[in-house]
């Protein structure tokens, strides 16, 4: 059969492509986790499904508590913010990594059977 090279980038014939494209379904691969809205809230909903991080957040907010408190309540929060901002980072560049192969996957060209 016949082979045809479908090019991602369109250049002049773009509009008519997106007259096309409208009717058929998006194929593009997304493996991120992320969005740049959503990171912090989704990132800190994640780890704070971890036990020892709920540990370390029940620990410095007894620290508030000024019957109970036992340290600086500003030093007590420091091993927990230093542990999210550690997790936070890791994921942010694993994320970040999962979008430039995605985009590296998503502007191949491909080819194409038709009969």
């Amino acid at each position: 059969g016949k082979h045809r090279t479908v090019i991602p980038c369109l250049g002049h014939f773009k509009e008519e492509y997106e007259k096309v494209s409208k009717l058929y379904m998006n194929n593009k691969i997304r493996t991120t986790r992320y969005t740049l809205l959503n990171f912090l809230p989704r990132n800190l909903f994640e780890q704070f499904h971890r036990v020892a991080n709920l540990y370390f957040l029940f620990l410095a907010v007894l620290n508030w508590v000024p019957l109970v408190e036992a340290f600086q309540k500003e030093i007590t929060m420091l091993p927990l913010i230093g542990v999210l901002t550690v997790i936070a980072v890791k994921d942010g560049l694993e994320d970040y990594s999962r979008y430039k192969m995605d985009k590296q996957i998503n502007n191949l060209v491909t080819k194409v059977y038709s009969r």
